[in-house]
């Protein structure tokens, strides 16, 4: 399996479990909604995949290395995580530099970097944006340069925190258009059950750290 939880816990306070004994898996090429009131866990369980945090207690599987400091780098080269708020994520002085900086950070050649920084603007259609400052574009340029910094990394996985919230309508059906596009592996965390349903064939709902619910979309108990 692409990403396994094994009977996870975390704790950002010892006498507090964010997360109680999370097990799923994720299969190449699976496209899966993660759902769950505010407070649920769903931001911790993300961090969780890539190494950001390391389990209280369990294991968290990528391709069958566990995220621990010994494997952190492989890691993150098969998960990216696209942050809820894109500045966290742009701090370089042009949007070519910011989609060029996870390629760098592999030792990949020039040649290499620049063929995956070209494949990812062309993907995301920020191309005429590349020369730009990260801090002049609009909240769904950010959002779709964020999915580019990651894409050029060329994960497995790619793991998105609310990916559209803030966004216009507009921001939003392009933001839709580029993720429909994509073959890669997905984890959406969203409220938008409509989005969730349109890009997504499978649900895990969270409620108080805990599952509730791993299944097909369409069958999600509402309200959640």
């Amino acid at each position: 399996m692409l990403l396994t939880f094994r009977n996870v816990y975390y704790s950002y306070d010892k006498n507090l479990d964010v997360l109680k004994g999370i097990d799923f898996s994720i299969g190449t090429g699976e496209k899966v909604a993660l759902l769950g009131l505010n407070g649920a866990g769903k931001s911790t369980l993300m961090l969780l995949t890539n190494g950001l945090l390391i389990p209280t207690k369990g294991e968290v599987l990528v391709n069958g290395l566990s995220t621990n400091s010994k494997n952190i780098g492989e890691i993150r080269k098969t998960v990216g995580l696209v942050f809820q708020n894109p500045d966290d994520q742009l701090f370089m002085h042009t949007v070519k530099d910011d989609v060029a900086f996870g390629p760098r950070n592999m030792n990949l050649s020039e040649n290499e970097v620049e063929e995956r920084v070209e494949k990812a603007l062309r993907l995301t259609g920020t191309g005429h944006l590349a020369s730009w400052h990260p801090f002049d574009l609009s909240g769904g340029q950010k959002k779709s340069v964020s999915i580019a910094t990651v894409l050029s990394m060329e994960p497995e996985l790619i793991v998105m925190d609310e990916p559209t919230s803030g966004l216009d309508y507009m921001a939003t059906q392009n933001f839709v258009e580029i993720v429909e596009s994509l073959s890669n592996s997905i984890i959406l965390s969203t409220h938008d059950m409509d989005l969730a349903r349109r890009l997504c064939t499978r649900a895990i709902v969270l409620k108080s750290g805990e599952f509730i619910y791993d299944g097909d979309i369409a069958s999600v108990p509402y309200p959640l």
